[in-house]
């Protein structure tokens, strides 16, 4: 197993943890929140999608767009509206779907190339940014639960503990 077909694994057992604590979220509790400021459940799952899209899109095609909206305006200022948890969850599906075609066809060769943005302070091999895209999922999956816990006192883990 090369590295790819390593990654590529690890972002689909990513993906089914995702949607073991995601699923979790009801309906009426989209807009919750611990505290002001903070993300609401519905917009963590919606920021997930959008940073793994953004992030795939620097990694294989060197297109900054997402950090570029990103960075100025802030999360709140992308987001937009959330209005339903399944609605969500179909976008994290598709995202997933063409993350996981995309780098698939992506030639393994150029896992070792460098993103580099000096407006952004950036440089980063492309391997390193797809395993970060991973590693934000295991974040806000774990913060997903954190909230869950707190608003419900139910476990909310993908583990079948």
């Amino acid at each position: 197993m090369d590295l790819k077909e390593f990654w590529l694994k690890q972002n689909e057992a990513a993906y089914q943890s995702d949607l073991k604590v995601f699923s979790m979220i009801l309906e009426e509790h989209i807009h919750w929140r611990p505290a002001e400021g903070m993300l609401t459940l519905g917009q963590l799952v919606r920021h997930v999608g959008m940073s793994e899209e953004g992030v795939r899109q620097v990694a294989l095609l060197g297109d900054w767009s997402y950090y570029e909206k990103r960075v100025p305006l802030g999360l709140s200022g992308i987001l937009g509206e959330i209005t339903s948890i399944q609605q969500e969850l179909r976008y994290l599906e598709r995202v997933h779907q063409d993350t996981l075609r995309k780098v698939a066809e992506f030639p393994i060769q150029h896992w070792d190339e460098e993103r580099v943005n000096d407006a952004f302070h950036i440089r980063r091999r492309v391997s390193v940014m797809l395993y970060g895209i991973n590693e934000h999922h295991a974040h806000h999956r774990a913060q997903a639960g954190t909230y869950l816990h707190i608003l419900t006192g139910k476990r909310a883990s993908h583990y079948a503990l």
